[in-house]
Protein backbone atom coordinates (compact mmCIF):
# COMPACT_ATOMS: atom_id res chain seq x y z
CA UNK A 1 0.00 0.00 0.00
CA UNK A 2 1.00 3.40 -1.03
CA UNK A 3 2.18 5.94 1.69
CA UNK A 4 1.67 9.80 0.46
CA UNK A 5 2.99 13.17 1.75
CA UNK A 6 0.49 15.91 1.37
CA UNK A 7 -0.22 19.84 3.25
CA UNK A 8 -2.44 19.67 6.23
CA UNK A 9 -5.09 21.56 5.00
CA UNK A 10 -8.20 23.11 6.50
CA UNK A 11 -10.11 20.30 5.89
CA UNK A 12 -7.46 17.66 6.85
CA UNK A 13 -7.95 19.26 10.37
CA UNK A 14 -10.44 17.54 11.80
CA UNK A 15 -8.94 14.17 10.90
CA UNK A 16 -5.54 14.74 11.66
CA UNK A 17 -6.79 16.23 15.15
CA UNK A 18 -8.70 13.03 15.83
CA UNK A 19 -5.60 10.83 15.07
CA UNK A 20 -3.36 13.03 17.34
CA UNK A 21 -5.54 12.44 19.87
CA UNK A 22 -5.99 8.59 19.25
CA UNK A 23 -2.16 8.33 19.17
CA UNK A 24 -0.09 10.99 20.93
CA UNK A 25 -1.72 12.65 23.48
CA UNK A 26 -5.27 11.58 24.51
CA UNK A 27 -5.47 14.11 26.92
CA UNK A 28 -6.10 16.51 24.36
CA UNK A 29 -9.54 16.60 22.86
CA UNK A 30 -9.44 16.47 19.05
CA UNK A 31 -11.48 19.67 19.39
CA UNK A 32 -8.28 21.04 21.39
CA UNK A 33 -6.24 19.72 18.28
CA UNK A 34 -7.72 21.37 16.23
CA UNK A 35 -7.99 24.95 17.35
CA UNK A 36 -4.84 24.82 18.43
CA UNK A 37 -3.60 25.06 14.49
CA UNK A 38 -6.35 27.57 13.82
CA UNK A 39 -4.16 30.55 15.05
CA UNK A 40 -5.56 33.81 15.55
CA UNK A 41 -2.69 36.11 14.11
CA UNK A 42 -2.28 37.71 10.88
CA UNK A 43 0.09 35.11 8.30
CA UNK A 44 -0.10 33.89 5.31
CA UNK A 45 -0.06 30.12 6.04
CA UNK A 46 1.17 27.62 3.38
CA UNK A 47 -0.61 25.14 5.57
CA UNK A 48 -0.94 23.48 8.91
CA UNK A 49 1.49 21.24 8.68
CA UNK A 50 2.47 18.06 6.24
CA UNK A 51 0.41 14.54 7.08
CA UNK A 52 0.85 11.03 5.96
CA UNK A 53 -2.11 9.16 4.28
CA UNK A 54 -2.52 5.70 2.33
CA UNK A 55 -4.13 4.40 -0.64
CA UNK A 56 -7.70 4.52 1.38
CA UNK A 57 -6.94 7.92 2.52
CA UNK A 58 -5.91 6.99 6.09
CA UNK A 59 -4.04 9.56 8.28
CA UNK A 60 -1.34 7.04 9.20
CA UNK A 61 1.11 10.72 10.49
CA UNK A 62 1.34 14.10 11.09
CA UNK A 63 3.86 17.01 11.87
CA UNK A 64 1.70 20.23 13.02
CA UNK A 65 3.19 23.93 11.79
CA UNK A 66 2.54 27.01 12.89
CA UNK A 67 3.93 29.81 11.15
CA UNK A 68 4.33 34.16 11.77
CA UNK A 69 5.83 36.89 10.17
CA UNK A 70 8.70 38.49 12.90
CA UNK A 71 10.11 41.54 12.59
CA UNK A 72 13.99 41.09 13.33
CA UNK A 73 15.69 44.67 13.15
CA UNK A 74 14.93 45.84 9.99
CA UNK A 75 13.67 42.64 8.52
CA UNK A 76 10.57 40.52 8.44
CA UNK A 77 11.47 36.69 8.48
CA UNK A 78 9.21 33.90 8.19
CA UNK A 79 9.38 31.92 11.03
CA UNK A 80 8.22 28.27 11.45
CA UNK A 81 7.53 26.69 14.49
CA UNK A 82 7.45 22.90 14.72
CA UNK A 83 4.97 21.41 16.90
CA UNK A 84 3.44 17.75 17.43
CA UNK A 85 5.51 14.65 15.19
CA UNK A 86 3.23 11.13 15.39
CA UNK A 87 3.41 8.24 13.26
CA UNK A 88 2.00 5.01 13.19
CA UNK A 89 5.03 2.66 14.44
CA UNK A 90 4.25 0.63 11.38
CA UNK A 91 5.06 3.99 9.51
CA UNK A 92 7.96 5.06 11.34
CA UNK A 93 10.57 4.58 8.64
CA UNK A 94 8.43 7.10 6.66
CA UNK A 95 8.48 9.92 9.64
CA UNK A 96 11.58 11.94 7.96
CA UNK A 97 9.39 12.73 4.82
CA UNK A 98 7.04 15.19 7.23
CA UNK A 99 10.30 16.86 8.52
CA UNK A 100 11.82 17.28 5.25
CA UNK A 101 8.74 18.62 3.59
CA UNK A 102 8.67 21.18 6.09
CA UNK A 103 12.22 22.06 5.73
CA UNK A 104 11.91 21.89 1.88
CA UNK A 105 9.81 24.93 2.17
CA UNK A 106 12.88 27.39 3.26
CA UNK A 107 11.61 29.15 5.54
CA UNK A 108 14.16 31.86 7.29
CA UNK A 109 14.09 30.00 11.01
CA UNK A 110 12.45 26.89 12.16
CA UNK A 111 11.96 26.09 15.98
CA UNK A 112 11.63 23.04 17.87
CA UNK A 113 10.47 24.41 21.02
CA UNK A 114 9.56 20.61 22.65
CA UNK A 115 11.47 17.87 21.07
CA UNK A 116 11.39 15.03 22.50
CA UNK A 117 14.79 12.44 22.82
CA UNK A 118 14.79 10.97 19.88
CA UNK A 119 14.01 13.85 17.64
CA UNK A 120 16.89 15.60 19.27
CA UNK A 121 19.41 13.39 17.07
CA UNK A 122 17.24 14.24 14.14
CA UNK A 123 17.20 17.92 14.21
CA UNK A 124 21.17 18.04 14.96
CA UNK A 125 21.49 16.42 12.03
CA UNK A 126 19.46 18.96 10.02
CA UNK A 127 21.92 21.73 11.21
CA UNK A 128 19.40 22.68 14.60
CA UNK A 129 22.03 23.97 17.52
CA UNK A 130 20.56 24.23 20.79
CA UNK A 131 18.42 27.34 22.71
CA UNK A 132 19.67 28.10 26.42
CA UNK A 133 17.17 26.85 28.49
CA UNK A 134 19.08 26.93 31.90
CA UNK A 135 15.97 27.19 33.84
CA UNK A 136 15.04 28.41 37.25
CA UNK A 137 12.50 26.09 39.70
CA UNK A 138 11.25 28.66 42.16
CA UNK A 139 8.77 28.11 44.41
CA UNK A 140 6.15 30.38 45.23
CA UNK A 141 6.01 32.20 48.37
CA UNK A 142 2.83 34.17 50.03
CA UNK A 143 5.25 36.76 50.33
CA UNK A 144 4.13 39.96 52.05
CA UNK A 145 2.71 42.98 50.23
CA UNK A 146 3.94 46.06 50.90
CA UNK A 147 3.73 49.85 49.89
CA UNK A 148 5.23 51.17 46.80
CA UNK A 149 5.93 47.17 45.64
CA UNK A 150 3.50 47.55 43.00
CA UNK A 151 0.68 45.19 41.56
CA UNK A 152 0.08 42.19 39.49
CA UNK A 153 -3.15 41.92 37.96
CA UNK A 154 -4.42 38.90 35.18
CA UNK A 155 -7.68 41.18 34.17
CA UNK A 156 -7.52 41.09 30.82
CA UNK A 157 -9.69 44.37 30.47
CA UNK A 158 -7.21 46.06 32.56
CA UNK A 159 -4.56 44.27 30.63
CA UNK A 160 -6.11 45.46 26.83
CA UNK A 161 -5.93 48.98 28.09
CA UNK A 162 -3.34 49.68 29.28
CA UNK A 163 -0.62 48.01 27.09
CA UNK A 164 0.17 49.93 23.67
CA UNK A 165 2.10 49.81 20.56
CA UNK A 166 3.84 46.18 20.09
CA UNK A 167 3.20 44.49 23.33
CA UNK A 168 -1.10 45.25 22.75
CA UNK A 169 -0.24 43.63 18.95
CA UNK A 170 0.72 40.56 21.24
CA UNK A 171 -2.26 40.74 23.66
CA UNK A 172 -4.43 40.82 20.83
CA UNK A 173 -2.43 37.94 18.74
CA UNK A 174 -2.08 35.75 22.20
CA UNK A 175 -5.65 36.75 24.18
CA UNK A 176 -7.32 34.01 23.06
CA UNK A 177 -4.99 30.81 23.05
CA UNK A 178 -5.83 27.88 25.14
CA UNK A 179 -1.84 27.66 26.99
CA UNK A 180 -1.89 31.79 27.09
CA UNK A 181 -1.72 33.38 30.50
CA UNK A 182 -1.37 36.94 30.56
CA UNK A 183 0.10 39.15 33.56
CA UNK A 184 0.51 42.97 34.01
CA UNK A 185 2.86 44.27 36.38
CA UNK A 186 2.66 47.80 37.35
CA UNK A 187 4.87 49.72 39.67
CA UNK A 188 4.45 53.50 39.06
CA UNK A 189 4.48 55.11 35.60
CA UNK A 190 6.32 51.67 34.64
CA UNK A 191 4.96 48.48 33.14
CA UNK A 192 5.74 44.95 32.20
CA UNK A 193 3.48 42.15 30.21
CA UNK A 194 3.95 39.06 30.83
CA UNK A 195 2.85 35.04 29.35
CA UNK A 196 3.26 32.23 30.81
CA UNK A 197 1.69 28.98 30.59
CA UNK A 198 1.19 26.10 32.84
CA UNK A 199 2.69 22.56 32.62
CA UNK A 200 3.37 19.76 34.25
CA UNK A 201 6.59 17.76 35.67
CA UNK A 202 6.34 14.14 36.44
CA UNK A 203 2.28 14.62 35.66
CA UNK A 204 1.66 17.19 38.15
CA UNK A 205 0.34 20.46 36.54
CA UNK A 206 1.77 22.72 39.33
CA UNK A 207 4.52 24.89 37.06
CA UNK A 208 4.28 28.26 36.32
CA UNK A 209 6.45 28.43 32.51
CA UNK A 210 7.39 32.18 31.39
CA UNK A 211 7.03 32.32 27.81
CA UNK A 212 7.48 36.20 27.83
CA UNK A 213 8.62 39.13 29.34
CA UNK A 214 8.12 42.66 28.20
CA UNK A 215 10.23 44.45 30.83
CA UNK A 216 12.91 41.69 32.51
CA UNK A 217 14.30 44.73 34.79
CA UNK A 218 11.19 45.26 36.14
CA UNK A 219 9.73 41.97 36.09
CA UNK A 220 13.12 40.41 38.23
CA UNK A 221 12.08 43.87 40.72
CA UNK A 222 8.72 42.58 40.97
CA UNK A 223 8.92 38.54 41.26
CA UNK A 224 8.32 38.48 44.75
CA UNK A 225 4.32 40.19 43.88
CA UNK A 226 4.39 37.98 40.93
CA UNK A 227 5.03 34.55 43.04
CA UNK A 228 2.49 35.86 45.31
CA UNK A 229 -0.05 36.01 42.86
CA UNK A 230 0.74 32.89 40.84
CA UNK A 231 0.28 30.99 44.57
CA UNK A 232 -2.84 32.94 45.63
CA UNK A 233 -3.95 31.28 41.92
CA UNK A 234 -3.42 27.93 42.60
CA UNK A 235 0.36 27.85 41.04
CA UNK A 236 3.04 26.59 43.62
CA UNK A 237 6.41 26.81 41.37
CA UNK A 238 7.81 28.71 38.23
CA UNK A 239 9.97 27.69 35.95
CA UNK A 240 12.13 30.56 34.48
CA UNK A 241 14.83 30.64 31.86
CA UNK A 242 17.44 33.55 32.89
CA UNK A 243 17.83 34.16 29.12
CA UNK A 244 13.95 35.44 28.82
CA UNK A 245 13.79 37.61 32.50
CA UNK A 246 16.95 38.74 31.60
CA UNK A 247 18.36 37.13 34.73
CA UNK A 248 18.84 34.87 37.65
CA UNK A 249 15.54 35.06 40.27
CA UNK A 250 15.39 35.12 43.81
CA UNK A 251 14.68 31.85 45.77
CA UNK A 252 15.27 29.80 43.25
CA UNK A 253 17.37 27.13 41.99
CA UNK A 254 18.66 25.67 38.41
CA UNK A 255 17.99 22.35 37.13
CA UNK A 256 20.22 19.81 36.08
CA UNK A 257 18.02 18.72 33.14
CA UNK A 258 16.35 21.23 31.43
CA UNK A 259 13.88 20.50 28.59
CA UNK A 260 15.76 21.40 25.26
CA UNK A 261 14.52 23.75 22.39
CA UNK A 262 16.46 23.92 19.14
CA UNK A 263 16.24 26.35 16.28
CA UNK A 264 17.71 26.49 12.82
CA UNK A 265 18.64 29.70 10.74
CA UNK A 266 21.82 32.40 10.15
CA UNK A 267 19.01 35.00 9.86
CA UNK A 268 18.91 35.13 13.62
CA UNK A 269 20.56 35.08 16.82
CA UNK A 270 19.70 33.38 19.72
CA UNK A 271 18.58 36.66 21.33
CA UNK A 272 16.26 37.02 19.11
CA UNK A 273 14.41 33.83 19.47
CA UNK A 274 11.25 33.75 21.55
CA UNK A 275 8.46 31.70 23.00
CA UNK A 276 5.66 33.90 21.28
CA UNK A 277 3.59 32.89 18.45
CA UNK A 278 4.27 28.87 18.32
CA UNK A 279 2.42 25.44 19.85
CA UNK A 280 3.75 26.53 23.70
CA UNK A 281 1.16 29.44 23.44
CA UNK A 282 -1.53 27.58 21.34
CA UNK A 283 -1.54 24.22 22.99
CA UNK A 284 -1.74 22.72 26.26
CA UNK A 285 -1.04 19.93 27.23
Amino acid sequence: MGVRVSAITGSDVPEVAAFLHRNLNENVSPEAWARAVDVPWKVDAPNHGFHLRDDDGNVLGAYLAFYSDRVIGDRTLRFCNLGAWCVLPEQRFHSLKLLKALLDQKCDVYTDLSPSGNVVPLNTRRGFRFLDTATQLVPNAPWPSLPGSGSVTGDRQVIERTLTGVQAQIFQDHAGLAAARHLLLTRGDETCYVIFRKDRRKGLPLFASILYVSDPELFRRMFRQVSRHLLRHGVPATLAEPRVTGGLLPGGRLLANPRRKMVLGDAVADQDVDYLYSELVCLSW
